[in-house]
This record gives structure tokens, sequence and C-alpha cells, in this order.
């Protein structure tokens, strides 16, 4: 059907632009490590992830406790964005040199252009800012909790903190395979790049995320695709000023561009994640209508702890979404399931 703009308004488009560094490669692994509820969904076993911790020294892991109470992984990654760096002294001299209010301000969660004067007067320590920053972002599981922490904090001693663990992991995961890592992240980089030259914006950040379609918003100018692999098959979503970002995870291709024969990484974890039973009644379910937790586990008679969990893995696989605390399922991507399959086998 034609759909006539009576509006006078042009639709909000995007640019996209494509970054990769092993530096967020290292700060989204400080966060899978510390997030311990959804270690079991991520493509490395459990063993991988316990063997990691056991390697690193006591205080390295004690400052992973410390992320994992106060969620400083986002400091890291908000520090990260201010700018291109090249080297890991580079960024740790960044940090140093920060005033106290600046480094708090970079900390501190982005939630819209029109709240900046707020973020900053919050990172001066306003108490009237920074509840209003609490409020503004009281729908976020942790957003607040770190919005208090982090107005607190000792600056020169989270700087310290923020140091160590990104330096301990660096050195101990990152360093001894950081030929192989960058060329992965270099090869999945230049993939989408190639595709980004026959793809519009909205497509092309559906297809590196494996189904996620955003649509463009007032004062989003940006989206920023970094692929990642540690955190693989999640997409993690985050905001800067001005821009939609999106940590992906790698293509299978970008990690065995040789091989003829591997199928996406995407399509896999969708079939796996359909080869279970319960979470086959999940869909079908959700099929039929969108339900809360409760609602799944009152209909199949089971734990809330186990429905989350099969929930979680269909959430991994881009199968299911939740909206407003009910979990909705993506029926594009059930019914392209045979298109994927079809395009694999005539790949």
């Amino acid at each position: 059907m034609e759909i006539i703009n009576t509006t006078g308004r042009k639709r909000e488009k995007y640019h996209v632009k494509i970054k990769y560094s092993p530096f967020w490669e290292c700060a989204l692994g400080i966060a899978a490590i510390t997030n311990k509820p959804l270690l079991d969904s991520l493509e490395r076993p459990q063993r991988y992830w316990h063997e990691i911790k056991q390697s690193l020294s006591v205080e390295v892991r004690e400052h992973l406790d410390y992320v994992e109470e106060n969620n400083t992984w986002k400091a890291l990654l908000q520090l990260l964005h201010h700018r291109d760096f090249s080297t890991l002294p580079e960024f740790t001299t960044f940090i140093q040199q920060l005033s106290s209010t600046d480094f708090k301000c970079i900390c501190l969660p982005f939630v819209g252009m029109e709240h900046q004067a707020t973020r900053k007067r919050a990172a001066s320590g306003d108490p009237a800012s920074i509840h209003e920053l609490k409020a503004l972002t009281v729908d976020n599981m942790f957003f607040p909790a770190y919005i208090t922490f982090i107005c607190s904090a000792e600056v020169q001693a989270l700087k310290t903190h923020l140091i160590a663990v990104m330096t301990g992991w660096y050195e101990k995961v990152i360093k001894p395979e950081i030929d192989q890592l960058t060329a992965i992240l270099q090869t999945d980089y230049e993939a989408k790049a190639r595709m980004k030259t026959k793809m519009d914006s909205e497509e092309l950040v559906q297809w590196a995320t494996g189904g996620i379609h955003y649509a463009p918003e007032p004062s989003v100018h940006n989206v920023l695709l970094i692929p990642h692999f540690i955190y693989r098959p999640w997409n993690i979503e985050a905001d800067i000023e001005g821009t939609k970002v999106f940590y992906y995870p790698v293509a299978n291709t970008s990690i065995s561009p040789n091989d003829p024969y591997l199928p996406s990484n995407f399509l896999v974890l969708k079939h796996k994640a359909l080869a279970d039973e319960v979470r086959l009644r999940i869909v079908k379910l959700l099929f039929e209508r969108n339900h809360s937790l409760q609602d799944i586990t009152d209909k199949l008679g089971m734990g809330k702890s186990t429905i989350h969990h099969h929930l979680k893995l269909l959430r991994s696989a881009q199968l299911v979404e939740i909206n407003d605390a009910t979990y909705v399922l993506k029926r594009k991507a059930v019914e392209s399931l045979a298109k994927e399959l079809d395009l694999y086998f005539h790949q």
C-alpha cells in the first residue's frame, strides 16, 4: 500500500560508522566474566571463564569482584568512547589526566542531549541532579545504583581500579592472542565495510547484529558498529552523545575465513535455540500472543529460574525480545529461518 506523507517532515535517517579495537574487546571481556547470570549463555563454556579467572593474580581477581559489585565495566566503555586509543598507556594517561568532574561526567551514562547539563551537575556532586539522573534511568536494572556509586566514589581510587583491572585483563587475556584477535576483528570490520556500500543503514545494522531492527530516532544521527569476539553471541546496546552503539558478535566467517562450509553463527544459534522441547513450547506460546515470565511459568508448570534460562537463550538467538516486561516473539526472525538455511546451502 502506498503511504502519503502529510506531515511535511522527512523521515529520520542515521549514518553508520564501524570501528574495532582490542581495548573494547578487553572491556567487554571484563563485563562478561563479571556478569555471572549471563555466563551460561555465552559461546565460551563456563570452564573457559573459570580457567581465566584462576590464571589471574589475586589483585586482579579482587578488582574483578569490585567490577561485579559496582558495574565499573560501564565506566571503561564510556571512557574508551571518548577518543581512539592506539596503546594501553595512552588510555591510562588519558584517565589520569582527567579532572574529577570530567572523569565522573564521562563515566555517567548518557541519557540524551537535553539532559547533558543535569549529567554534568551530577558529576559535580549536585544532589538534585543526581536524583534527577537516577529518576531518568529508573527503568534500567543497574543505572540508578551505578549513578550513586560514580557520584560518590573517591576519584583517584576509582581511576586506580579502572587502570588496574584493564591492564591486568589486557596483559593476561588479550596480549597473548593479540595478533589472532586483531585479525578476526579486522576481517569482520572489512566485511561490514564492504556491505556498507551495498546496503542502506537500517539493513546493515540488522545484518550485522543478526536481526536487530533499529529504526531512526530523533537526535540520533549515527550508529556505531563495534565487532567483538569475547561476548558472542550477544549484542550489547549503548548510547553516547548523538550515537547509538551496537557491540555485535563477529561472524563465523571472520574467525575461519577460508572455510566455505562454515555456517553463520546466527543460523547455528537459532537452530540450537529451537532444538529443545521447552524452548519450542515457549515459542509456540509466544506465537499465540505475548506473555510475561509469570504467564509462561504458570502455563508450563516450571520454575521461574528454568523458564528465565530458556528465554535468555531465545533472546541471545534474536528470536525473542522483551517489551515492557513482556516477552515477544520476533516473528520475522522465525519466518526467515528457511530462507537463511537456503542461503547457506547455495552460498
